[in-house]
C-alpha cells in the first residue's frame, strides 16, 4: 500500500523539495499552502500523515495541530512539525500541541524522509500481543481498543494518538518494570529515529492528560533519576 502524505507548507520551493524527496521515496505527496485547504482535501479522504509548517499564515501550525488532536476523525493522524524555531522550549511546544515528531530548517532531506518512514512504521503494532489489562484500563491490540473498566461503573473508551497508543500498549505489556527514556525510545520509537530523550517526557505527559479523564494518570509513575514504569497498585492517591 502506498502512504498518503499531505504537506501544509506555505512557501513553495520547501514544499516541492519536500514533495520531489518522499515521491521519490515511493510515497504519494500533496501539497496545500496554508491550513483551510489542508482541510478541504482532508475532507474527502486522511492523509496517513502530515508535515505541518509552524508558521502558516491564517493559522499557525501550532494552532492547527490542536484542532486535529481536539477532533475525534483525526486524533490518531501522525503529524511532523516542520519549522526554524530550534529552541528546545520551542519543540515542547510543538510537541504538546499534539506533533508527534519535530524537524527544523534548514534540515537533512534525508532525515526527513526517515523520520517520516520512523512515524508511519509505529502505526503498525509493537508486536503480537493478546489483550493487556493493568488495573481498570483494557486494552486490545487488535482492534486498537482502550477501555477503563472501573467497578459499577459504565465501561469507558479511551482515544489515544499513535504515539501515546503504542507508549501505553508497550508499557501495559512490561508492568512493573522502570524504563529508562533511552529504552523507550528504541523500544517504541525504534533506535534509528533521530528524537530526543526529551521527547520522551512530553509523549508522557500527553499520556497522562489523556488517562486523566477517566483517573488512570496514576498508573503511569515517574521513578525518579530512572525513568518510567505503569503499575497495578499504584501509590498516589
Amino acid at each position: 500500500m502506498t502512504h498518503r502524505i499531505l504537506i501544509v507548507e506555505d512557501e513553495p520551493s520547501i514544499a516541492e523539495l519536500i514533495a520531489i524527496n518522499l515521491t521519490h521515496a515511493g510515497y504519494e505527496v500533496e501539497k496545500a499552502l496554508q491550513t483551510d485547504v489542508a482541510i478541504s482535501m482532508m475532507r474527502e479522504q486522511l492523509p496517513n500523515l502530515l508535515i505541518l509548517d509552524w508558521m502558516l499564515p491564517g493559522k499557525s501550525g501550532v494552532q492547527f495541530a490542536k484542532e486535529l488532536r481536539a477532533n475525534e476523525r483525526t486524533r490518531a493522524l501522525p503529524i511532523l512539525m516542520l519549522t526554524a524555531k530550534s529552541e528546545e522550549s520551542d519543540k515542547v511546544m510543538g510537541l504538546d500541541s499534539g506533533a508527534d515528531d519535530y524537524v527544523t530548517k534548514p534540515f537533512s532531506t534525508k532525515e526527513l524522509v526517515a523520520r517520516v518512514k520512523a512515524l508511519l512504521r509505529r502505526q503498525t503494532p509493537l508486536e503480537e500481543t493478546g489483550p493487556l489489562t493493568v488495573g481498570p484500563l483494557r486494552l486490545d491490540p487488535i482492534s486498537h481498543r482502550i477501555t477503563v473498566v472501573w467497578p459499577n461503573v459504565e465501561p469507558r473508551a479511551l482515544s489515544l494518538g499513535p504515539t501515546e497508543y503504542r507508549l501505553l500498549q508497550f508499557l501495559m505489556a512490561n508492568p512493573e518494570r522502570v524504563h529508562s527514556r533511552a529504552n523507550l525510545l528504541d523500544k517504541v520509537w525504534g533506535n534509528e529515529v533521530y528524537i530526543e530523550e526529551r521527547t520522551v517526557d512530553v509523549h508522557i505527559k500527553r499520556l497522562r492528560a489523556a488517562l486523566a479523564i477517566s483517573d488512570c494518570e496514576r498508573y503511569i509513575e515517574t521513578v525518579r533519576g530512572s525513568g518510567y514504569r505503569i503499575t497495578k497498585i499504584p501509590t498516589q492517591t
